[in-house]
Protein backbone atom coordinates (compact mmCIF):
# COMPACT_ATOMS: atom_id res chain seq x y z
CA UNK A 1 0.00 0.00 0.00
CA UNK A 2 1.13 3.56 -0.73
CA UNK A 3 2.80 5.23 2.27
CA UNK A 4 1.11 8.49 1.32
CA UNK A 5 -2.30 6.80 1.25
CA UNK A 6 -1.75 5.50 4.77
CA UNK A 7 -0.61 8.93 5.93
CA UNK A 8 -3.55 10.93 4.55
CA UNK A 9 -6.59 8.64 4.70
CA UNK A 10 -7.57 9.69 8.26
CA UNK A 11 -7.56 13.37 7.32
CA UNK A 12 -10.27 12.96 4.71
CA UNK A 13 -13.92 13.65 5.53
CA UNK A 14 -15.98 11.35 3.34
CA UNK A 15 -19.65 10.53 3.86
CA UNK A 16 -20.29 7.56 6.14
CA UNK A 17 -21.86 5.62 3.29
CA UNK A 18 -22.12 5.72 -0.50
CA UNK A 19 -22.81 5.82 -3.28
CA UNK A 20 -20.95 9.00 -4.18
CA UNK A 21 -20.29 10.92 -7.37
CA UNK A 22 -16.76 12.31 -7.71
CA UNK A 23 -15.86 15.07 -10.17
CA UNK A 24 -12.59 13.85 -11.68
CA UNK A 25 -10.80 16.00 -14.23
CA UNK A 26 -7.69 13.80 -14.36
CA UNK A 27 -5.55 16.21 -12.35
CA UNK A 28 -3.69 15.00 -9.26
CA UNK A 29 -6.22 16.40 -6.77
CA UNK A 30 -9.25 14.81 -8.40
CA UNK A 31 -7.44 11.51 -9.00
CA UNK A 32 -6.55 11.49 -5.30
CA UNK A 33 -10.23 12.07 -4.53
CA UNK A 34 -11.12 9.01 -6.63
CA UNK A 35 -8.45 6.85 -4.99
CA UNK A 36 -9.36 7.86 -1.43
CA UNK A 37 -13.11 7.53 -1.99
CA UNK A 38 -12.58 3.99 -3.28
CA UNK A 39 -10.25 3.26 -0.36
CA UNK A 40 -13.03 4.42 2.00
CA UNK A 41 -15.27 1.66 0.64
CA UNK A 42 -17.82 3.97 -0.99
CA UNK A 43 -19.66 3.08 -4.18
CA UNK A 44 -17.88 5.60 -6.42
CA UNK A 45 -18.82 6.95 -9.83
CA UNK A 46 -16.07 9.08 -11.37
CA UNK A 47 -17.44 11.71 -13.75
CA UNK A 48 -15.28 13.58 -16.23
CA UNK A 49 -16.87 16.79 -17.49
CA UNK A 50 -15.78 18.27 -20.80
CA UNK A 51 -16.50 22.02 -20.82
CA UNK A 52 -15.45 22.36 -24.45
CA UNK A 53 -12.90 25.01 -23.51
CA UNK A 54 -9.72 23.36 -24.80
CA UNK A 55 -8.60 20.46 -27.03
CA UNK A 56 -7.48 17.13 -25.63
CA UNK A 57 -10.47 16.47 -23.39
CA UNK A 58 -10.98 12.98 -24.83
CA UNK A 59 -7.47 11.96 -23.74
CA UNK A 60 -8.11 13.39 -20.27
CA UNK A 61 -11.34 11.39 -20.03
CA UNK A 62 -9.34 8.26 -20.91
CA UNK A 63 -7.00 8.95 -17.96
CA UNK A 64 -10.00 9.12 -15.64
CA UNK A 65 -11.63 6.02 -17.15
CA UNK A 66 -8.40 4.02 -16.69
CA UNK A 67 -8.04 5.16 -13.08
CA UNK A 68 -11.68 4.35 -12.33
CA UNK A 69 -11.25 0.87 -13.77
CA UNK A 70 -8.08 0.29 -11.76
CA UNK A 71 -9.57 1.31 -8.41
CA UNK A 72 -12.99 -0.24 -8.88
CA UNK A 73 -15.14 2.80 -9.60
CA UNK A 74 -17.80 3.32 -12.25
CA UNK A 75 -17.06 5.94 -14.90
CA UNK A 76 -19.13 8.42 -16.86
CA UNK A 77 -18.08 11.09 -19.36
CA UNK A 78 -20.25 14.20 -19.73
CA UNK A 79 -20.23 17.35 -21.82
CA UNK A 80 -21.57 20.75 -20.85
CA UNK A 81 -21.73 24.20 -22.37
CA UNK A 82 -20.33 27.16 -20.44
CA UNK A 83 -22.73 30.12 -20.74
CA UNK A 84 -21.49 33.49 -21.93
CA UNK A 85 -20.49 36.17 -19.44
CA UNK A 86 -17.65 37.30 -17.22
CA UNK A 87 -15.40 35.23 -14.95
CA UNK A 88 -14.83 32.14 -17.08
CA UNK A 89 -13.70 29.99 -14.13
CA UNK A 90 -16.84 30.75 -12.13
CA UNK A 91 -19.08 30.03 -15.12
CA UNK A 92 -17.32 26.71 -15.75
CA UNK A 93 -17.68 25.69 -12.08
CA UNK A 94 -21.36 26.60 -12.12
CA UNK A 95 -21.99 24.60 -15.30
CA UNK A 96 -20.25 21.59 -13.78
CA UNK A 97 -22.25 21.83 -10.53
CA UNK A 98 -25.50 22.07 -12.48
CA UNK A 99 -24.56 18.91 -14.39
CA UNK A 100 -23.31 16.84 -11.43
CA UNK A 101 -25.97 17.84 -8.92
CA UNK A 102 -25.80 19.14 -5.35
CA UNK A 103 -24.27 16.04 -3.73
CA UNK A 104 -21.15 15.61 -5.88
CA UNK A 105 -17.71 15.51 -4.26
CA UNK A 106 -14.76 17.60 -5.44
CA UNK A 107 -11.01 17.19 -4.93
CA UNK A 108 -10.10 20.64 -3.61
CA UNK A 109 -7.32 20.73 -1.03
CA UNK A 110 -6.25 23.05 1.80
CA UNK A 111 -4.25 25.05 -0.74
CA UNK A 112 -7.43 25.64 -2.79
CA UNK A 113 -9.27 26.65 0.38
CA UNK A 114 -6.62 29.24 1.25
CA UNK A 115 -6.80 30.66 -2.27
CA UNK A 116 -10.59 30.83 -2.04
CA UNK A 117 -10.42 32.78 1.23
CA UNK A 118 -8.04 35.34 -0.28
CA UNK A 119 -10.16 35.68 -3.41
CA UNK A 120 -13.24 36.27 -1.24
CA UNK A 121 -11.42 39.01 0.64
CA UNK A 122 -10.37 40.62 -2.65
CA UNK A 123 -14.03 40.67 -3.72
CA UNK A 124 -15.10 42.26 -0.44
CA UNK A 125 -17.18 39.21 0.48
CA UNK A 126 -18.88 38.87 3.83
CA UNK A 127 -18.71 36.05 6.34
CA UNK A 128 -20.24 33.47 4.00
CA UNK A 129 -17.60 34.18 1.36
CA UNK A 130 -14.58 33.81 3.63
CA UNK A 131 -16.08 30.61 5.09
CA UNK A 132 -15.14 29.29 1.63
CA UNK A 133 -15.76 25.63 0.69
CA UNK A 134 -17.83 23.25 2.80
CA UNK A 135 -16.02 20.05 3.83
CA UNK A 136 -19.09 17.89 3.17
CA UNK A 137 -18.58 18.43 -0.57
CA UNK A 138 -14.79 18.78 -0.44
CA UNK A 139 -13.49 15.87 1.64
CA UNK A 140 -9.80 16.56 0.90
CA UNK A 141 -9.64 20.00 2.54
CA UNK A 142 -7.42 18.47 5.23
CA UNK A 143 -4.77 17.57 2.65
CA UNK A 144 -2.16 19.62 0.84
CA UNK A 145 -1.67 19.74 -2.90
CA UNK A 146 1.80 18.25 -2.53
CA UNK A 147 0.25 15.19 -0.88
CA UNK A 148 -2.19 14.50 -3.70
CA UNK A 149 0.66 14.73 -6.18
CA UNK A 150 2.78 12.39 -4.07
CA UNK A 151 -0.09 9.89 -3.87
CA UNK A 152 -0.51 9.83 -7.65
CA UNK A 153 3.25 9.51 -8.16
CA UNK A 154 3.56 6.59 -5.72
CA UNK A 155 0.72 4.77 -7.45
CA UNK A 156 2.16 5.39 -10.91
CA UNK A 157 -0.65 7.62 -12.14
CA UNK A 158 0.24 10.14 -14.83
CA UNK A 159 -2.01 13.03 -13.81
CA UNK A 160 -3.30 15.53 -16.35
CA UNK A 161 -1.64 18.96 -16.26
CA UNK A 162 -4.03 21.77 -17.16
CA UNK A 163 -2.03 24.64 -18.72
CA UNK A 164 -4.77 27.12 -17.73
CA UNK A 165 -3.66 26.65 -14.10
CA UNK A 166 -0.60 28.76 -14.95
CA UNK A 167 -2.37 31.44 -16.97
CA UNK A 168 -1.89 34.79 -15.18
CA UNK A 169 -5.11 36.11 -16.71
CA UNK A 170 -6.96 34.13 -14.03
CA UNK A 171 -6.85 35.82 -10.64
CA UNK A 172 -6.69 32.54 -8.73
CA UNK A 173 -3.46 31.65 -10.52
CA UNK A 174 -1.87 34.94 -9.49
CA UNK A 175 -2.98 34.41 -5.89
CA UNK A 176 -1.39 30.95 -6.02
CA UNK A 177 1.85 31.97 -7.71
CA UNK A 178 2.38 35.46 -6.30
CA UNK A 179 0.22 36.38 -3.31
CA UNK A 180 0.54 33.25 -1.18
CA UNK A 181 4.33 33.02 -1.52
CA UNK A 182 4.58 36.71 -0.57
CA UNK A 183 2.37 36.17 2.49
CA UNK A 184 4.52 33.19 3.50
CA UNK A 185 7.56 35.42 3.26
CA UNK A 186 5.99 38.28 5.26
CA UNK A 187 4.63 35.95 7.95
CA UNK A 188 7.77 33.82 7.96
CA UNK A 189 5.61 30.72 7.98
CA UNK A 190 3.21 28.71 5.83
CA UNK A 191 -0.02 30.73 5.87
CA UNK A 192 -2.25 28.09 4.26
CA UNK A 193 -3.16 26.44 7.61
CA UNK A 194 -3.92 29.88 9.08
CA UNK A 195 -6.27 30.78 6.25
CA UNK A 196 -7.97 27.39 6.48
CA UNK A 197 -8.47 27.85 10.22
CA UNK A 198 -9.96 31.29 9.54
CA UNK A 199 -12.40 29.71 7.06
CA UNK A 200 -13.38 27.02 9.58
CA UNK A 201 -14.04 29.61 12.30
CA UNK A 202 -16.10 31.69 9.89
CA UNK A 203 -18.07 28.58 8.93
CA UNK A 204 -19.09 27.91 12.56
CA UNK A 205 -20.35 31.51 12.85
CA UNK A 206 -22.24 31.20 9.55
CA UNK A 207 -23.93 28.00 10.72
CA UNK A 208 -25.00 29.65 13.99
CA UNK A 209 -26.38 32.72 12.21
CA UNK A 210 -28.21 30.54 9.69
CA UNK A 211 -29.79 28.58 12.53
CA UNK A 212 -30.90 31.75 14.33
CA UNK A 213 -32.25 33.29 11.12
CA UNK A 214 -34.17 30.17 10.10
CA UNK A 215 -37.03 31.06 12.45
CA UNK A 216 -37.43 34.58 11.02
CA UNK A 217 -40.15 35.10 8.39
CA UNK A 218 -38.56 37.21 5.66
CA UNK A 219 -41.97 38.31 4.36
CA UNK A 220 -43.02 39.76 7.74
CA UNK A 221 -41.97 43.42 7.57
CA UNK A 222 -42.55 44.05 11.27
CA UNK A 223 -40.49 41.01 12.31
CA UNK A 224 -37.65 41.96 9.96
CA UNK A 225 -37.55 45.50 11.31
CA UNK A 226 -37.44 44.29 14.92
CA UNK A 227 -34.74 41.65 14.32
CA UNK A 228 -30.99 42.34 14.61
CA UNK A 229 -29.63 43.50 11.28
CA UNK A 230 -27.39 40.49 10.57
CA UNK A 231 -30.27 38.06 11.13
CA UNK A 232 -32.77 40.11 9.13
CA UNK A 233 -30.34 40.36 6.23
CA UNK A 234 -29.63 36.64 6.31
CA UNK A 235 -33.36 35.80 6.29
CA UNK A 236 -33.95 38.10 3.31
CA UNK A 237 -30.99 36.62 1.45
CA UNK A 238 -32.29 33.08 1.97
CA UNK A 239 -35.79 34.06 0.80
CA UNK A 240 -34.57 35.83 -2.33
CA UNK A 241 -32.34 32.92 -3.36
CA UNK A 242 -35.52 31.03 -4.30
CA UNK A 243 -36.27 33.77 -6.81
CA UNK A 244 -32.96 34.60 -8.41
CA UNK A 245 -31.59 32.68 -11.42
CA UNK A 246 -29.53 29.65 -10.44
CA UNK A 247 -30.38 30.09 -6.77
CA UNK A 248 -27.58 32.62 -6.39
CA UNK A 249 -27.79 34.95 -3.38
CA UNK A 250 -28.55 38.65 -3.93
CA UNK A 251 -25.79 41.17 -3.37
CA UNK A 252 -25.53 43.14 -0.13
CA UNK A 253 -26.95 46.31 -1.68
CA UNK A 254 -30.11 44.48 -2.81
CA UNK A 255 -30.61 43.03 0.68
CA UNK A 256 -30.32 46.49 2.22
CA UNK A 257 -32.88 47.88 -0.24
CA UNK A 258 -35.33 45.14 0.74
CA UNK A 259 -34.80 45.88 4.43
CA UNK A 260 -35.48 49.56 3.72
CA UNK A 261 -38.78 48.56 2.13
CA UNK A 262 -39.58 46.48 5.23
CA UNK A 263 -38.96 49.58 7.37
CA UNK A 264 -41.45 51.53 5.26
CA UNK A 265 -38.84 53.68 3.51
CA UNK A 266 -40.25 52.68 0.13
CA UNK A 267 -43.06 50.62 -1.36
CA UNK A 268 -40.85 48.37 -3.49
CA UNK A 269 -37.44 47.75 -5.01
CA UNK A 270 -35.84 45.93 -7.91
CA UNK A 271 -33.54 43.13 -6.72
CA UNK A 272 -31.95 41.48 -9.77
CA UNK A 273 -32.89 39.50 -12.85
CA UNK A 274 -36.30 41.16 -13.11
CA UNK A 275 -37.27 40.22 -9.54
CA UNK A 276 -39.06 42.96 -7.59
CA UNK A 277 -40.02 43.10 -3.91
CA UNK A 278 -43.04 45.08 -2.74
CA UNK A 279 -44.56 45.85 0.64
CA UNK A 280 -48.31 45.43 1.10
CA UNK A 281 -49.35 46.30 4.61
CA UNK A 282 -46.96 44.38 6.87
CA UNK A 283 -46.10 41.74 4.26
CA UNK A 284 -43.37 41.64 1.64
CA UNK A 285 -44.08 39.93 -1.66
CA UNK A 286 -41.78 39.07 -4.55
CA UNK A 287 -42.60 38.69 -8.20
CA UNK A 288 -40.49 37.96 -11.22
CA UNK A 289 -39.24 35.28 -13.61
CA UNK A 290 -38.68 32.56 -11.02
CA UNK A 291 -42.26 32.43 -9.85
CA UNK A 292 -44.35 33.96 -12.58
CA UNK A 293 -46.42 35.76 -9.98
CA UNK A 294 -46.51 37.04 -6.44
CA UNK A 295 -45.62 35.14 -3.29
Amino acid sequence: MSATLQAVRDRCRFPRAGPVTCAVSGGADSLALLILACDAGLGVTAVHVDHGLRPGSAAEADVVADAARRFGAAFRAERTQVPAGGDLEARARSARRDLLGPDALYGHTADDQAETVLLALLRGSGLDGVAAMRPEHHPLLGLRRAETRALCAELGLDAVHDPSNHDPRFRRNRVRAEVLPLLDDVAERDVVPLLCRFAALARTDVELLDDLASGLDATDARALTAAPGPLAGRAVRRWLRTWLPGGHPPDAAAVQRVLAVARGEGVGTEVAGGVRVRRRGQRLTADGPAGGGDR
